[in-house]
């Protein structure tokens, strides 16, 4: 009998009112994360990603966003059931989220020691001087030198990477099952982005750890998922083992976004491919295919009917009409790893 899933989200919708019009920012999302799996979610920005992260931890601003129906499974429990006591008391304990602005993330009025030592002293029963002790050994374990004299330091003091390791290390401090990171390296110079996935690679493996990484760049996931999901328009376009989806996407949009990653192997190639047009405005979606207006080879039926959701292999899907096409179609180039 498989292992239940760590995760499960269900049918999610979460919607936003704005204006009189309604935003699906997440419409009828489905995926699953298995203890101690990495999961990447990629997309272009408004894809729905981040807003499915918030809704896994219920942080959507209610109004005006709200969770219209679905059901999110974390470790058998319903979180979508919890009260907001019972949500605060699994946050940051069993749950962590690191988020992509650290500067926006960390209190600036408060040392970097008071924020990383409230949670173990909320969550873990923590007196004073454990939680100091433990918020030391937690610096010390991200990479930052001196940890302890740093501790009393504010936010500004720390660089835009060190602030990153300090929000990983209050993510990690309770030893959470499930860790969602959300482009943890957006605002990072390419050095500094390979340190903190590596970082967050060597605390997966040391803590057992599940990973939900949420990116734009194909390169980031490369060497750091098990399986991938891409997100377009609120739906998920394509899931598939790392490997599969890189070789043979079966989404026109997945191959789109393969091509757009620079292939600094090959200097022959000329100009960057790019996915012409732009993502559409989710509140305002023609009939059909979300993508259909950007394909290069829709065809009448993508304009009029909504795809169905095609299995490939036994764990790879694709949302269009011609998925098993564009499947039997591998890719001629790879993409290396951002850290490689």
């Amino acid at each position: 009998m498989a292992e239940a899933p760590l995760l499960s989200v269900r049918n999610l919708r979460t919607y936003f009112d704005e204006d009189g019009r309604v935003v699906k920012a997440v419409d009828d999302v489905s995926f699953e994360v298995g203890k101690g799996e990495t999961v990447g979610v990629v997309g272009e920005s408004g894809s729905g990603k981040s807003v499915t992260s918030l809704s896994i931890m219920r942080l959507v601003p209610m109004p005006p966003g709200r969770i219209a129906s679905g059901e999110v499974i974390f470790d058998g429990q319903s979180l979508l059931t919890l009260s907001d006591r019972q949500m605060r008391s699994l946050r940051g304990k069993r749950i962590a989220m690191v988020f992509q602005d650290p500067m926006t993330s960390l209190n600036p009025f408060l040392k970097i020691s008071t924020q990383l030592m409230e949670v173990t002293q909320l969550h873990l029963g923590h007196s004073k001087a454990e939680a100091r002790a433990h918020a030391i050994e937690m610096l010390e374990l991200v990479g930052i030198p001196d940890a302890a004299r740093r501790m009393d330091q504010y936010p500004h003091e720390f660089s835009g990477g060190m602030r990153q390791r300090v929000m990983i290390a209050i993510a990690l401090s309770c030893r959470p099952q499930l860790l969602i990171a959300d482009e943890p390296t957006t605002a990072l110079d390419v050095t500094i982005q390979a340190q903190i996935l590596d970082l967050i690679r060597k605390l997966k493996r040391d803590t057992g750890t599940s990973v939900v990484l949420i990116t734009h760049d194909l390169g980031v996931v490369a060497g750091m998922a098990d399986r991938i999901i891409v997100m377009y328009a609120g739906h998920v376009f394509e899931t598939a083992p790392t490997k599969e989806l890189f070789a043979r996407p079966g989404n026109p949009y997945t191959r789109g976004l393969l091509l757009s990653v620079p292939d600094v192997t090959d200097m022959t190639r000329g100009e960057l491919y790019q996915i012409p047009g732009l993502p559409p405005d989710v509140s305002r979606l023609p009939p059909g295919c979300p993508f259909a207006a950007r394909c290069d080879r829709a065809e009448a039926i993508c304009h009029e009917v909504f795809p169905p959701l095609v299995q490939l292999s036994t764990q790879h899907h694709s949302l269009c009409h011609f998925a098993a096409d564009v499947y039997q179609q591998p890719m001629q180039r790879t993409v290396a790893a951002a850290d490689a």
